[in-house]
């Protein structure tokens, strides 16, 4: 089976080019970029990406014309091989900066937007927390919810708690530290 002409042509340019022959590459352009831009344009949907791809292509096609073998491949299938990576280089590229660009302006959009009003998850968890103290408060004994919670809710110390509800200190302190306990073993089970 005899190679076509276009085929033989174009094998003998790289050839040539492989050798640093500078003319053998114009000629390989007149040749083949329309074809090879078309490709280009097809895969970055972007004039003038594609223009940079096919600038890019000539380059790597001009450093690795001595890799191409006949045997493995016709040229234009391995010179659309490499405008094709180089496109795809150029979209992940493109991705890569409108990422980098994205994280920017939500870093930027967050840091303008925070406010001092707590965001919806703060909130919701929050209330679930609340939920769950009272279901367990609810389960103390009426001595010690009401001497845990006169402690915390209005900062008093044990020894006003003790003053005020005319108990032995002692005893108050029990029934804080025994209150404690079952609201811990209690909230656990919520978490």
């Amino acid at each position: 089976m005899s190679t076509p002409q276009p085929d033989h042509e174009l094998m003998d340019l790289l050839d040539r080019i492989a050798a640093q022959d500078d003319t053998a590459l114009k000629r390989l352009y007149e040749r083949t970029s329309s074809r090879l831009f078309g490709l280009a344009l097809r895969v970055v949907r972007n004039r003038d990406a594609a223009e940079d791809v096919l600038q890019e292509s000539f380059l790597s096609i001009w450093r690795s014309a001595g890799n191409y073998r006949a045997s493995l491949s016709p040229p234009m299938a391995w010179l659309g091989l490499i405008v094709r990576s180089r496109a795809l280089d150029a979209l992940r590229k493109r991705t890569s900066d409108r990422s980098d660009l994205m994280n920017e302006l939500d870093d930027a959009l967050g840091e303008t937007l925070e406010g001092d009003s707590p965001n919806p998850m703060d909130v919701a968890d929050a209330s679930e927390q609340s939920f769950a103290l009272h279901q367990c408060l609810g389960k103390l004994d009426h001595k010690q919810r009401e001497v845990v919670s006169l402690a915390y809710l209005r900062d008093q110390s044990h020894a006003e708690l003790a003053e005020q509800l005319k108990l032995p200190l002692g005893t108050v302190k029990t029934w804080i530290r025994r209150g404690l306990e079952q609201l811990r073993t209690c909230m656990s089970r919520y978490a």
